[in-house]
């Protein structure tokens, strides 16, 4: 069975949608070309990264990402969200820096949390004899490319709506804090 270059497309933009989520967040908030260049690149990395290792992986990775990924997802989603919920909140005489999420831990839990499910869908591919290489690379990219605009998105509509757009980041992350859970 084959997956044709219109499944692998949809699969990344799947795939590459909770990067696209979180990049409008983060970018409503933090933006510069360092931090697009950061967020961007790392979560294309593990896009790219999470499929194969998920092939190589099999089953028993499988089963235990299935169980505690979403928890450290939505944990680690929960606590930036928040951050920036309380920043955007704060009056601006009370306002304090914000840690930037697109350095450090906090960069690579976020590649974690929205890569994921990447380990699936390279599980499932190897079991199509699929060129996953290709595919993997594909994901990546497309991942990056979502990350990228969702940064630039979201720092246009931070510079129009200002704070307001800070809270609707903070509630962008921990809305899929929440989907991850549920799902």
């Amino acid at each position: 069975m084959s997956v044709d270059i219109i499944e692998i497309a949809l699969i990344a933009i799947a795939l590459g949608c909770d990067a696209f989520a979180v990049g409008l967040g983060v970018g409503c908030r933090f933006y510069g070309p360092r931090q697009i260049f950061r967020l961007a690149f790392h979560f294309g990395l593990f896009q790219f990264l999470m499929p194969l290792f998920g092939w190589l992986s099999g089953r028993h990775v499988l089963a235990y990402t299935e169980t505690w990924g979403p928890w450290i997802a939505f944990g680690l989603l929960i606590f930036i969200g928040g951050r920036m919920l309380r920043e955007g909140l704060m009056p601006p005489e009370e306002e304090t820096e914000c840690r930037d999420p697109t350095r450090g831990f906090s960069l690579v839990m976020l590649s974690l949390a929205t890569s994921i499910d990447a380990l699936g869908v390279g599980f499932s591919l190897g079991v199509l004899n699929q060129n996953l290489f290709a595919v993997a690379v594909w994901i990546g990219i497309t991942a990056a490319a979502m990350t990228w605009l969702a940064m630039k998105i979201g720092n246009r509509l931070s510079q129009k709506f200002a704070k307001r757009m800070e809270i609707i980041g903070g509630l962008i992350l921990v809305a899929i804090a929440f989907k991850l859970l549920l799902a």
